[in-house]
């Protein structure tokens, strides 16, 4: 809403915007130095925001039904998950690092649930299902600088999940109630008990796991020659946790549901990261059945 008020376009009317209006509008954001990733979302907003407007009959089309990178290039960095070998040298890594080690379990949990840095940010101690092995997802913990705090509920129905923990998870979330203990109780939206806290005993958000991953990825290429993905977030954790099980050859529905996605075509694009390897197993498997 910000750039939109900012720019020009913002004040015209919207029946009188063009086809032309708008593809300017996208050049100009990228003069202005916004990410294609940025201009790509705040487009699909508008398209939608005009499509609403041709459904009252106040238009006859929308102009924002063109692609993006026929008007500006796609220069995107591409979301590379980690390999076999990464996931065990940075793990390792992190054990033996006195900065970083406290953080193990945090990337542990990220690569051995594919959940997004918003839902672990908020997973409370009553989010965690022990006896059964299983984390519960309904909700994610976000903060801006103009409100703080607060809780948002998964955009679709298919974000409310239940996600199985695997021995290694199991083992590192006992671990983060142990180190949590004697945390001071904060309650943001009637949500308490927080598993992740920063220095000053409050939730961890984005944030601060961007900050932390930069400094990691940082540190762990200077002493290794395999440098670590250029891209490295904590989405790059969900993204190597959704390739590992396609490539595992999981079902795509069930792999559907334990990522949240709300469409399948979400989920079979982690498909395209097999590799021969993979291919083959898969393969020699089908065919000795």
């Amino acid at each position: 809403m910000k750039l939109l008020e900012a720019d020009k376009l913002g004040s015209c009317p919207i029946d009188s915007v063009k086809l032309s209006d708008a593809k300017e509008w996208a050049l100009r954001m990228k003069e202005k130095g916004i990410s294609y990733k940025t201009i790509s979302n705040d487009k699909r907003s508008l398209k939608a925001a005009f499509y609403t407007a041709i459904q009252d009959d106040c238009i006859r089309k929308t102009p924002f039904n063109f692609q993006l990178n026929t008007v500006i290039e796609d220069d995107t960095e591409p979301r590379v998950p980690l390999t076999g070998e990464q996931e065990e040298s940075l793990l390792s890594f992190m054990q033996s690092d006195s900065v970083y080690q406290k953080y193990r379990d945090e990337v542990i949990i990220l690569l051995g649930t594919g959940l997004r840095i918003s839902e672990l940010c908020g997973l409370t101690e009553t989010d965690l299902d022990f006896e059964n092995r299983v984390i519960n997802v309904d909700h994610q913990l976000l903060r801006s600088a103009e409100t703080g705090y607060y809780i948002e509920k998964p955009k679709t129905q298919s974000g409310i999940r239940q996600i199985p923990m695997s021995e290694k998870v199991y083992e590192a979330l006992g671990r983060v109630l142990e180190n949590r203990k004697g945390a001071k109780k904060i309650t943001i939206d009637g949500y308490s008990n927080f598993l992740f806290l920063n220095r000053d005993g409050c939730p961890k958000t984005n944030v601060n796991y961007a900050t932390m991953f930069r400094g990691l990825a940082k540190k762990y290429n200077k002493c290794h020659e395999e440098a670590l993905p250029k891209v490295m977030t904590p989405h790059t954790l969900c993204h190597t946790f959704c390739t590992n099980l396609a490539n595992a050859g999981m079902n795509p529905k069930a792999l559907q549901y334990i990522m949240g996605h709300s469409n399948i075509t979400m989920t079979l694009n982690y498909y395209a990261h097999a590799t021969f390897a993979s291919a083959r197993a898969e393969m020699e498997r089908l065919i000795a059945a």
